[in-house]
């Protein structure tokens, strides 16, 4: 089993920056970043494997940054010249491997309004 804590959503202007972070219990094969607005489908925003590797939404790539520290066992999201549309409930994502089961945390809000 696999706990993940989210933090360091809050309140952010257009243009500002945030960083999210999720906090696994064991090291996770592949990790990574949603988002769900109201009224709406939740959505892939990153995705980091083991190695590094990293993809991104076409929304947010340029403006978001992913990454891993793995002796911490702790996932990034570095928020760059966010926008309004940004505004969502983030939530960590985990997925282990050869098991292939699939954990979530219980999500951090991400305001961004002037």
């Amino acid at each position: 089993q696999v706990q993940l804590v989210e933090s360091g959503g809050g309140f952010v202007q257009p243009g500002g920056s945030l960083r999210l972070s999720c906090a696994a219990s064991r090291t996770i094969f592949r990790m990574a970043w949603y988002r769900q607005a109201p009224g709406k489908e939740r959505e892939l925003v990153a995705t980091i494997n083991s190695t590094g590797g990293t993809n991104y939404a076409d929304s947010v790539k340029g403006r978001f940054t992913i990454s891993r520290d793995n002796a911490k066992n702790t996932i990034y999201l570095q928020m760059n010249n966010v926008i309004p549309e940004d505004t969502a409930v983030y939530y960590c994502n985990a997925r282990t491997w050869p098991e292939r089961n699939v954990y979530w945390g219980q999500g951090t809000q991400v305001t961004v309004s002037s």
